[in-house]
């Protein structure tokens, strides 16, 4: 067998490796300050305040000056924050803050790497998995997994859901303001759900997911927008859910998780009304692996081994389709369980949204 010392190298092309490699060093390592700088505030001090000193800064967050002052130099280092040699003072600049410190924003990032956080500490599961093949369910992640979640997917959906996505779906829009059953499977936290509810006042919403954990805090958040007077969360599984006669039923980047993608799109087919309409949001991807060898297709593909194709090996059928399945790929499943009309009704750099009808 032969060895990489016994190759021939290309010096410069390990020399741009080594640097490439070295700069994956400084993102892993940031991920868990982002996550530190998200959980004490740090951020959102500096938003809008101009420049600041360690001392200041860790005085307006009561936190210690020493900490806060190498945490500061590591944002600096890596283009978070500016650093200013004359005066010894850090600013965040307002695109990162956009980004960092305001959680109303489209592009608020931190919730993401709450998810790294968590993958980091599950990653003994996954080596374990790789050796048996077995999956290692949603439920069996590291807690911040479900907030992460919840809170790097809420911006998107705020951003799109109604202003973009539903009013995609034809005459969808039309019904909800008029008043009809909606489902949301695979809900999580619930955020999708409530939006949605807060958006059309005359429709009735039912979220459900089979992990009893998020449906409580789902209930919990319903209470606190106000809405659970036409909002409810159950627990069940996207193949068993009950109800019938919903004019919408919504997937949202949850239909790849699932073992058996084609027998839960069997069971909406059955649980629509005549002439309801599934929206299904899912991860953007291209169909070739090939096309989607880029930035945006590397996280996801990272995200898809580390959890949605452990969540899918862990049910029933296994299929795996990973989080690029593909528009190519997800058609297929619903066309075989029976939808006539399968369409992408809108997209962005993230997401496409498929709808189905019968």
């Amino acid at each position: 067998m032969s060895t990489a010392a016994s190759q021939p190298l290309d010096q410069m092309k390990l020399h741009e490796f080594v640097m490439k490699a070295v700069g994956e060093m400084g993102a892993a390592m940031n991920a868990a300050l982002i996550v530190i700088g998200d959980k004490l505030g740090l951020y959102k001090a500096m938003s809008g305040a101009g420049p600041m000193t360690s001392a200041e800064l860790a005085k307006k967050t009561g936190t210690a000056e020493r900490y806060v002052r190498e945490w500061l130099a590591s944002q600096a280092a890596g283009g978070f924050i500016t650093y200013d040699a004359a005066t010894g003072k850090y600013t965040l600049p307002p695109e990162q803050a956009l980004a960092l410190a305001d959680e109303t924003s489209p592009v608020f990032l931190p919730g993401f790497f709450e998810i790294v956080a968590a993958c980091t500490k599950d990653e003994a599961k996954i080596t374990d998995a790789f050796r048996s093949g077995k999956g290692v369910g949603w439920h069996e992640h590291d807690h911040g997994l479900f907030a992460g979640t919840e809170r790097f997917f809420r911006p998107n959906y705020r951003a799109h859901l109604v202003s973009e996505w539903i009013p995609a779906l034809g005459d969808t829009e039309a019904k909800l303001k008029a008043g009809v059953k909606v489902a949301d499977v695979g809900c999580g936290l619930g955020t999708s759900t409530i939006l949605m509810a807060q958006a059309y006042p005359k429709s009735t919403f039912v979220g459900f997911d089979y992990h009893d954990g998020s449906i409580n805090m789902a209930r919990e958040a319903a209470a606190k927008a106000g809405v659970g007077d036409r909002v409810k969360f159950e627990v069940a599984k996207a193949k068993d859910y009950p109800g019938k006669g919903f004019e919408l039923v919504a997937f949202f980047d949850c239909l790849h998780d699932m073992g058996d993608p084609e027998g839960a799109a069997k069971h909406v087919k059955e649980s629509m009304a005549p002439d309801g309409a599934w929206m299904i949001v899912e991860p953007f991807a291209n169909d070739k692996l090939e096309d989607n060898l880029n930035p945006i297709g590397r996280v996801y593909y990272a995200a898809s081994t580390m959890l949605c194709t452990p969540a899918s090996l862990s049910q029933e059928v296994g299929l795996a389709l990973g989080a690029q399945a593909g528009e190519g790929r997800l058609s297929k499943i619903l066309k075989a369980a029976g939808f006539s009309r399968v369409r992408r009704a809108a997209e962005t750099p993230f997401n496409i949204v498929l709808e189905a009808r019968a």
